[in-house]
């Protein structure tokens, strides 16, 4: 099981099948669990010819999909030429959107663009959504705008950012996204990055997952009966007893076998920069601006987007050197190991990992010990603690299948 993940392939093989694009930084919500402090236009974002020649060059790099984010694309004055034109060269093209500017208008225009599928952020029940948006009324949005697109035959689907205020939600989640013709659901963990490095009340604790992961094993299982794919995000597992239910038909090789950065995926910021994954940090993590190289060039050569690529097992550190699926797992996400405890090969996130502590009657915690500055993409720092696990909290722990 071990030696397939681990084959490295020479430069030339590596292709960004999957680009995310954050389009732009503006945005008509203020989130706050937001990686980036989405709201404002970025300083130094892309002009419309520079966005157009992005589209070529990913084209002639043999991109499969691009999937366009914010801030919210759609407020982008060329949003929609941009969907026309990555349609017109073959490529897929999917979208993730609040929903809350969504009118009959643009729903019509995705049609006629013809947006591969467009994906409804739902955070929570209405209340717990509202909240986390930072909008009354955004959850009535966000189902309306699934609903537009579905009367006009748009693939629609659902992503969802997990954390503690709505991680017992799921089960409702799924009813909504689901009554509303949902192709499927993405369920992603909530790492501390910009926003959410400020939202104490959302931070997970690495022992949460022995409660958040049965939660997603029967939403999957309840997904399956109501026709809803179910895609664990990249920093959802890993090893534990439904790795197997959650990946064997979801994952190239039916398990997690470690980022995909830089080997088969890539992110642009809306300024051009260039990473291995849209989700990461901005600083230690961008190989190169499109402005100043081709991104074939930055693709091949920087080293930012080839540490995935050259992983070693001496990358790890801390409980995952040391852990049976290292070879294959390679310390999960890259983002939420860096993001939590400044570098990257040792990710608390790990449900292998917590039912393990707790066999050993212990469990972990995180402590902020520096705040996060307040720039776009900035990080906190945490410290990672073993402490023994309360009878009380074990006693009360859902069985782990």
């Amino acid at each position: 099981m071990n030696a397939e993940p681990r084959r490295l392939q020479v430069v030339s093989e590596y292709r960004p099948l999957l680009v995310v694009w954050e389009t732009t930084l503006r945005c008509d919500q203020h989130c706050r669990f937001c990686g980036t402090r989405a709201g404002k236009k970025h300083p130094d974002e892309l002009t419309t010819d520079e966005a157009m020649g992005i589209v070529d060059q990913l084209h002639e790099m043999g991109t499969a999909e691009i999937a366009v984010h914010g801030g919210e694309a759609y407020l982008r004055d060329d949003f929609l030429p941009l969907v026309k034109a990555i349609r017109a060269r073959g490529m897929e093209c999917t979208m993730v959107t609040g929903g809350r500017g969504f009118t009959p208008e643009l729903a019509d225009g995705l049609k006629a663009a013809d947006i591969t599928a467009v994906s409804v952020s739902v955070d929570g029940l209405e209340a717990t959504h509202d909240d986390l948006r930072g909008l009354k009324g955004s959850h009535r949005s966000a189902l309306r705008a699934m609903e537009l697109l579905r009367e006009r035959g748009v693939a629609v689907g659902s992503n969802t950012q997990v954390n503690r205020k709505n991680y017992r939600e799921l089960e409702g989640i799924l009813d909504l996204v689901a009554d509303r013709g949902a192709y499927g659901w993405q369920v992603q963990l909530m790492v501390p990055m910009g926003r959410a490095a400020e939202a104490e009340d959302l931070w997970l604790q690495p022992y949460d997952i022995l409660e958040v992961m049965p939660r997603i094993a029967a939403a999957r299982q309840r997904a399956d009966q109501r026709g809803v794919k179910l895609w664990p995000g990249n920093n959802v597992g890993y090893f534990g007893p439904y790795e197997h239910l959650l990946r064997s038909d979801r994952t190239r090789y039916g398990f997690s076998s470690g980022c995909g950065g830089g080997i088969r995926t890539m992110g642009i910021e809306a300024n051009g920069d260039i990473k291995g994954c849209s989700a990461m940090a901005s600083q230690g993590f961008v190989g190169g601006n499109v402005r100043d190289k081709r991104i074939r060039e930055i693709w091949d050569s920087s080293p930012e987007l080839s540490i995935t690529r050259k992983f070693q097992l001496d990358d790890l550190w801390g409980y995952c050197r040391g852990c049976y699926y290292a070879d294959t797992c390679k310390g999960g996400c890259v983002w939420t190991s860096s993001t939590l405890l400044g570098k990257i090969g040792n990710n608390p996130y790990c449900h292998h990992r917590a039912l393990e502590m707790l066999r050993e009657g212990q469990r972990e915690r995180l402590t902020l010990v520096s705040r996060a500055s307040g720039a776009i993409r900035d990080t906190a720092r945490f410290e990672l603690s073993v402490e023994a696990a309360p009878a009380d909290w074990k006693s009360a722990l859902p069985a782990q299948a």
